[in-house]
């Protein structure tokens, strides 16, 4: 598109190589030539060399908190790039700050995450506001469903999808070449079940000794992640269980991992606002057990089994069928792949393309 974007990423969010979190990995994938990325100041080179890329430096100005201060360094850039579209990631209170005082701009809110645990989005009311100054993007249906929970029909159209979007390798390691391990890659928390995963994986363990367990993922997305109450209670239980503790490694390793594991697993408690590391184990050939709540289902199709990981040891019989049945294993990994092309990065980028255009000649302003 001829006109220029802003997208704005969350203060939080990292933009490098070494440190990215999931919102900042689509940013960089679906970048066009005319995207100006604005997001907080970097240590290391960004995601996307050579690409515009404008540092925020908060000031004291508002007095008030952090994000207060973050959303006027924002509106500050952003006079200054002068964009057609203003795109604001997952921070429905940076959105608004921008509406609000920068009339006449357009403002595209993206929701990678359950509005309804969001500053500026938590109520009906807050989030009809939102759509009388701005469009809103969802990464899934499910998002979508719960920004719309309470809102009258007619607000339906201002709330569109905006799928996540996969590189989907052109080929992948067969499953009889692959590792016999079974990985668990993401967040070491209690939302994602990392603890149940670890459960699991030791009810495993003396049926299947041949096979690995290995995590990869920390409290954070960074090296430094600090080692929490949460995982200083489960390395015993990892360790007495036989499973590897990775820690953090870049995004690209990750996909290493996937693309060379028999069964990826995720056992997420919360439910899951899309379920990327769902997709891109799919996309890399990996055979799927995913937590069939919030995003995950309509991420994953029939391209993975869908199983509640709550007990461990249900998610335990359902891994050690598949661990024992390489043809069942080998079938789910081909689905997966059909099921991952479907969410290929043209067509994420399409459909973002086509919800900006509506934003612009929507009829805000």
């Amino acid at each position: 598109m001829p006109w220029r974007v802003a997208v704005v990423l969350p203060a939080r969010e990292g933009f490098t190589a070494g440190a990215v979190g999931a919102i900042g990995l689509q940013v960089a994938a679906l970048a066009g030539p005319r995207d100006v990325i604005v997001g907080p100041e970097l240590s290391a080179p960004s995601l996307v060399p050579g690409h515009e890329y404008h540092a925020i430096r908060p000031g004291l100005w508002p007095p008030g908190g952090r994000s207060l201060r973050y959303a006027a360094a924002v509106l500050r850039a952003v006079a200054g790039i002068a964009p057609a579209v203003v795109e604001v990631h997952n921070r429905p209170d940076t959105a608004l700050y921008i509406a609000r005082n920068r009339p006449g701009q357009r403002v595209l809110l993206v929701l990678h995450n359950d509005p309804q645990g969001m500053r500026g989005a938590d109520t009906p009311p807050l989030r009809r506001d939102l759509l009388r100054m701005m469009d809103v993007a969802c990464v899934s249906g499910w998002v979508r469903a719960r920004f719309l929970d309470g809102l009258p029909p007619a607000c339906e159209g201002r709330v569109g999808l905006s799928p996540n979007g996969v590189a989907l390798p052109a080929q992948v390691m067969p499953m009889d070449r692959r590792d016999p391990c079974v990985l668990f890659a993401g967040r070491v928390v209690a939302d994602k079940g990392a603890d149940l995963f670890v459960a699991a994986c030791a009810r495993l363990a003396v049926d299947h000794p041949s096979w690995r367990y290995r995590m990869i993922g920390a409290d954070r997305f960074r090296p430094d992640a600090p080692l929490t109450p949460f995982m200083t209670g489960l390395l015993p239980a990892a360790r007495a269980a036989g499973v590897e503790m990775a820690g953090y490694r870049p995004h690209a390793d990750v996909l290493a991992g996937m693309g060379r594991a028999a069964i990826v697993v995720v056992p997420s408690r919360w439910p899951e606002p899309f379920g990327m590391t769902a997709l891109e184990a799919m996309a890399a050939g990996a055979a799927l057990v995913a937590a069939p709540c919030g995003g995950l289902p309509e991420v994953v199709g029939d391209g993975g089994i869908l199983y509640p990981p709550d007990p461990a040891s249900g998610l335990a019989r359902v891994l050690g069928g598949l661990m024992a049945d390489g043809a069942a294993r080998t079938d789910l990994a081909a689905r997966g792949r059909a099921r991952a092309a479907r969410f290929s990065l043209a067509h994420a980028r399409a459909c973002r393309d086509g919800l900006r255009v509506a934003c612009l000649h929507g009829r805000h302003g």
